[in-house]
């Protein structure tokens, strides 16, 4: 079976993008799956979830440099989970002059064959709409889009929208679209607003299982762990473990 690589966007800051990333990824690993997390944003946010904290050591920056080889990069943070660091370069590859459009592609190229061992490859991007979402728009066929229930998440995945058509019809091809509910109140009527307007334009693309928000995922990056390790017992904890079962499965509202 291929690797399924999955970006992880969102333009809007503050949606949960890392959050999913991190819980999701460690959700499929502890069910036997074969997972890598690539931390693609310079800020590095995705490492420190797993609890690592080295912003020196040489990460997915120098494997698009050409600095480094991928695997070598690689490291160990659970059982069946890989990581592949920002690195402090990453922020570079935003500011290529040369290159052309082949600057897009560079993921592309780093990942093409080396991975294929593993069920999944996760790509934790950064909230823009630069150089490194346009390499993980190159690298993928999926996009998994984390939305929180508010009218301001509307208006920006309407934007992250356009900018995925643009790219779908430059490189023909249609990706497999689905989103994920975090942050979610369920006791706000805006929330529950906002989750009927997705179902209407997005059906059969939104995951069944809303991650509910709560100080407990924000909590967990500060002690390196992820909720299943924090609080394993926790409601959300059980939601990440749901909605790990609703990917693997294809799971939808």
């Amino acid at each position: 079976m291929t690797v399924r690589v999955i970006a992880v966007i969102n333009q809007k800051g503050g949606v949960g993008k890392t959050t999913t990333t991190a819980n999701l990824a460690h959700a499929l690993a502890k069910l036997g799956k074969k997972v890598v997390a690539i931390d693609f944003d310079p800020q590095g946010h995705l490492a420190v979830s797993f609890g690592v904290y080295d912003r020196n050591q040489s990460g997915i920056d120098a494997v698009l440099l050409g600095h480094a080889d991928l695997k070598a990069c690689l490291i160990d943070v659970r059982e069946n989970l890989k990581l592949l660091i920002a690195g402090p370069k990453l922020q570079e590859i935003e500011q290529l002059a040369e290159g052309g459009v082949h600057r897009g592609d560079l993921l592309r190229q780093a990942l093409n064959n080396q991975l294929d061992e593993q069920d999944f490859v996760f790509i934790d991007c950064p909230p823009s709409s630069g150089l490194l979402v346009a390499n993980a728009l190159f690298a993928t066929e999926e996009i998994l889009i984390p939305m929180t229930g508010d009218f301001l998440a509307l208006q920006g995945l309407s934007n992250l929208m356009g900018t995925i058509k643009k790219f779908e019809q430059a490189l023909k091809k249609t990706y497999k679209i689905q989103l994920v509910l975090s942050r979610y109140t369920p006791l706000r009527r805006l929330s529950g607003d906002v989750l009927k307007k997705l179902q209407h334009y997005f059906p059969k693309q939104i995951l069944a299982t809303t991650i509910r928000e709560t100080a407990l995922l924000a909590e967990c990056p500060s002690f390196g762990k992820t909720i299943l390790e924090y609080r394993s017992s926790s409601r959300s904890a059980r939601d990440f473990r749901k909605l790990a079962t609703d990917f693997l499965e294809g799971r939808v509202m």
